[in-house]
């Protein structure tokens, strides 16, 4: 398949058309569509050669939880993501003129990944525009499908802007990621595969974004058994489904900086908010060191790299958010695994963080021989492994024989993290644990 540079579509930046006609049709706020189940029934019959059945398997975590925890392993598809679902079926449902010509997208990732893959398999021309910050990674990915990548502007909505026109200018087939009715449709089938695995499930847990893969997923479980709870779960820091309830309808939000980027969308789809708005039972927020903490959980006990937006549901959990689950059988979706691997080793270190494994603390010992070798040998005793070490003497006014020691440990878990402290406290009288420390100031 031709690849285009950003060169070939400056053209296009010029051009000039009215902001009401950069438009998704299919996604109109004004006449939003809601999702049926025969829909996602047929979405089901015509993936179902292209899309990997992923397993729902019961979590070592159960008795951990006091519940029948399942995971739901959407990051085992093949591009790491339940975006193929919709994908798949979106460019399946076009017309013949309309494979011709193609489709384009914006996307920072999973639904870039999953058109282009699903377009190369169909033989689709497939064009996605990322934003800059798009982790290089999947703009590579992209490419090696066979896609046409331009990467143009500073956050996904310049991107969506600059995509609009092109469909316009081009003819081509701008595909919401989660909110065209046919990507709703063929996120829903997950739901199905749920209720397979699953039957007699009490509740299920969902991250939310754009409200695509909860909508989908909602009206699949609902329709075949009304009584199973739908939970969908987002990040204190972009909050945007939750707020759209509040108000009735979808409402632009302020996005902040999240480990669950994935979820970071500022005004959730029309036509997913129209369809999901009844359904969902409960929505909950999560915290960022939970979600980090989740992401540790899955490496460590499932065996499993979820990205941060897959791993809310758990981290839902962990947080003692959904306490009315104890002694439920609940499946937890983890929908996507394309973790940036620059950021996965200090997510990692976050999550060793709020579970008190890793711990930084400041304490003034003897500056004479053998005073920092007694603070390592008491270190040692407590059977906790010293990871960084440094020794400060300029800031100390009161004493020149002393010496502040910055150190960063290694513990088994927060009750190790407790006796550390306590032995420390006893034998030192200048301790200050934790993250957050005054350089500059005189600890005597």
């Amino acid at each position: 398949m031709e690849h285009n540079s950003i060169a070939d579509y400056e053209e296009d930046e010029d051009v000039e058309i009215p902001d009401h006609m950069l438009r998704d049709e299919f996604c109109d706020p004004e006449n939003p569509v809601a999702l049926n189940f025969t829909e996602i029934s047929a979405a089901a019959y015509k993936i179902r050669d292209g899309i990997q059945q992923t397993p729902c398997s019961l979590s070592q975590m159960s008795s951990q939880y006091d519940m029948q925890i399942y995971f739901k392993k959407e990051f085992l598809q093949y591009t790491g993501s339940f975006k193929e679902r919709g994908a798949r079926y979106t460019l399946l449902q076009l017309s013949a003129d309309q494979q011709n010509k193609g489709v384009i997208a914006a996307s920072a990732g999973n639904h870039a990944l999953a058109l282009s893959f699903h377009g190369k398999s169909l033989g689709i021309p497939i064009t996605v525009v990322m934003p800059i910050v798009a982790p290089l990674m999947k703009v590579s990915a992209c490419r090696q499908y066979g896609a046409n990548v331009i990467v143009k502007g500073n956050d996904i909505g310049e991107s969506k802007k600059f995509a609009l026109r092109i469909a316009k200018k081009k003819g081509l087939l701008y595909i919401n990621g989660y909110d065209h009715p046919n990507i709703l449709a063929g996120q829903g089938t997950m739901g199905l595969e749920i209720l397979s695995q699953v039957p007699d499930l009490d509740a299920c847990v969902i991250p939310v974004g754009g409200g695509g893969l909860i909508a989908g997923a909602a009206v699949a479980i609902k329709s075949l058994n009304p009584n199973v709870q739908i939970i969908g779960v987002e990040s204190v820091q972009c909050a945007s489904f939750s707020e759209a309830l509040k108000a009735g309808h979808p409402i632009y939000t302020q996005s902040k900086s999240t480990l669950a980027d994935g979820l970071a969308v500022p005004t959730v789809g029309v036509n997913a908010f129209e369809t999901a708005k009844g359904l969902i039972d409960k929505m909950v927020l999560v915290k960022e060191e939970y979600i980090a903490l989740a992401i540790l959980r899955l490496i460590e006990q499932e065996k499993a790299v979820v990205e941060g937006a897959g791993a809310t549901g758990l981290a839902a959990i962990i947080q003692g958010l959904l306490p009315e689950l104890k002694g439920k059988k609940v499946v937890i979706a983890l929908c996507g695994g394309n973790i940036d691997t620059t950021a996965l080793g200090r997510v990692l270190e976050r999550g060793l963080a709020a579970e008190g494994r890793l711990v930084r603390f400041v304490v003034t010992v003897s500056d004479r021989p053998g005073g920092i070798a007694e603070l390592t040998r008491l270190i040692s005793d407590l059977g906790v492994s010293i990871k960084d070490i440094l020794h400060e003497r300029a800031w100390l006014k009161s004493d020149v024989f002393s010496v502040q020691v910055k150190c960063v440990v290694e513990t088994r878990d927060m009750e190790h993290s407790k006796e550390l402290e306590q032995s420390l406290r006893k034998k030192y009288a200048q301790v200050i644990w934790g993250p957050v420390h005054q350089e500059n100031v005189d600890i005597d």
